[in-house]
């Protein structure tokens, strides 16, 4: 079976949104590491999406903004939070890429049960701060619940100069157009669609981070190979369906 290609916005592949959402202020950092490292990370029936024999971590701190059901108005105080992510790349055998999630930290705790119970995403509840200072980013958290309780990640960056032509890895660790997880015995695939990313460069200022190695994965080795910020996309969610394998 082909792997879809890495496009900056196909078509939406499912007619009927369900959740709905604005993801802004992103702050995206990643580091290269082997295939077979994260391998056994991965939920079943997929495997590490790859680009030259590479595949990739990233930490992503950002601000949901306006979550709402369907058509529906977004949901009030609930609906708004920010998030920091630390994902992985995948690929299953029908060829679609997406993102898996080792951890997603979040500022409110009614999303985080919601998207535990219901999707079994690595939701936690956390304090949070996103902060502007010019062109300075700030993005501070500490984790509250489940745990492991206190680890913390904090990185400050300057945003750059937009960029015009994404290369092929910045369109690889940015285009993806839905997320493999785990969920009540079996591997479910969940599409999403939003515009082609607006990309900034940025120079990464400072980085304390915990929340990677929490995520079961290697200390990151070096600076991160790329860094980049983007103001922000609006997103749009279709039904999970469940993955399936020969």
């Amino acid at each position: 079976m082909p792997i879809e290609p890495v496009a900056p916005a196909p078509a939406p592949t499912f007619r009927r949104t369900l959740l709905r959402q604005r993801w802004a202020d992103l702050t995206f950092l990643h580091w290269a590491v082997a295939p077979e490292l994260v391998a056994p990370l991965l939920p079943a029936g997929t495997r590490p999406d790859t680009l030259d024999g590479t595949t990739y971590v990233g930490l992503i701190g950002f601000r949901m903004v306006g979550l709402g059901f369907g058509r529906g108005p977004a949901l009030p105080y609930l609906g708004t939070f920010r998030e920091t992510n630390v994902r992985l790349y995948s690929v299953d055998p029908t060829g679609r890429r997406a993102v898996v999630f080792r951890s997603l930290d979040a500022s409110r705790l009614i999303p985080v049960l919601v998207a535990r119970l219901t999707l079994g995403l690595p939701y936690l509840w956390s304090a949070m701060r996103v902060d502007h200072d010019g062109d300075l980013r700030s993005y501070r958290c500490r984790r509250r619940w489940p745990g492991p309780v206190g680890t913390t990640s904090e990185m400050v960056v300057r945003v750059g100069a937009p960029i015009r032509r994404p290369t092929p890895v910045e369109h690889f660790l940015t285009a993806r157009w839905g997320l493999h997880t785990r969920a009540y015995g079996r591997t479910r695939h969940v599409p999403n669609w939003h515009p082609q990313w607006p990309l900034h460069r940025a120079e990464l200022l400072h980085l304390d981070d915990e929340l990677v190695t929490a995520a079961g994965l290697p200390t990151p080795t070096g600076p991160p190979v790329s860094v980049l910020y983007s103001p922000g996309v609006p997103v749009r969610f279709g039904a999970p369906a469940a993955l399936r394998t020969r």
